[in-house]
């Protein structure tokens, strides 16, 4: 056990965080995200049980989010002509708010094919039981 690192963060996860450097980014995902093809060529950590918006403010107090790019928090984009609500996204945005001074600023959204895309390149994709649909968020590392 360690002071001040939030239990949920496990040893495996916290060695990858620990590792990505600046501009790396870490995948979030839904329990619907295809996070072992997407993950080829990343670190796939499986956090089965857990929900997306626990794991997040937990990365939070111990990542850094880059201050050169202006939306270093994405979010997967409704598809046009899918009624969904995406209520957790104010959850994402109030986690981000206490992390981050540029608040809801620092969220943007991505296509979802072109969230696809970027999720093949990030540093590492964290898979969990999520429910909610359209709940994939991605990070982009900075400098403490």
């Amino acid at each position: 056990m360690l002071k001040g690192i939030p239990p949920i963060l496990s040893p495996e996860l916290l060695k990858v965080l620990c590792e990505m450097g600046h501009s790396d980014r870490l995948v979030i995902s839904d329990g619907n995200f295809p996070a072992e093809s997407m993950g080829k060529n990343a670190i796939v950590i499986r956090m089965d049980g857990h929900g997306v918006p626990e794991l997040l403010d937990a990365i939070l107090q111990v990542f850094p989010l880059d201050t050169y790019v202006e939306k270093p928090v994405n979010l997967m984009e409704v598809m046009p002509g899918d009624d969904v609500e995406t209520p957790i996204w104010k959850e994402y945005q109030a986690i981000v708010e206490r992390y981050d001074t540029r608040g809801a600023d620092a969220i943007g959204n991505v296509e979802r094919f072109a969230f696809y895309e970027e999720a093949k390149q990030a540093y590492a994709i964290i898979a969990t039981s999520e429910k909610a649909l359209y709940a994939n968020i991605m990070l982009q590392k900075g400098v403490i």
